[in-house]
């Protein structure tokens, strides 16, 4: 019974990780750390945290995400644009708090290499980045 509930766990892992780091798949200019995902004290909801870095010029496409997101800028110069907001522009060590549902894109409008450290309180099994048209 024990291996059983060990396999099952293993599986259960690697098969959250696995979606997590489908849905972050690598962009032209941008890539994705994953750092962390694990359940919080709220029922259906987890906490996800993902390193994202951008090369000059790179933006991420428009999407959006089942829970809210805190983008904390770690260096260089990102530009957000959140839908029906003007956007805005963050420097390392500002952060912007994104609503749950909200589509917005990111850009690094800086000369240099970007990096956000993104953290998710989201909807558990949901897909972390869904495209919006």
């Amino acid at each position: 019974m024990k291996l059983t509930s060990v396999m099952f766990a293993a599986i259960l892992v690697v098969g959250t990780g696995l979606s997590m780091h489908g849905a972050m798949a690598q962009q032209n200019g941008i890539s994705r750390t994953d750092l962390l995902q694990e359940a919080i004290s709220v029922p259906g909801r987890e906490a996800v945290q993902v390193r994202v870095d951008f090369e000059p010029g790179s933006v991420s496409i428009n999407h959006s995400h089942p829970g809210e997101e805190i983008a904390y800028v770690l260096e260089g110069t990102l530009e957000y644009t959140l839908e029906g907001q003007k956007p805005v522009t963050l420097k390392a060590g500002q952060a912007l708090f994104i609503p749950s549902g909200v589509a917005h894109l990111a850009k690094n409008v800086g000369s240099d290499k970007a990096s956000e450290l993104a953290t998710y309180i989201v909807e558990s099994g949901k897909t972390l980045v869904e495209p919006v048209k």
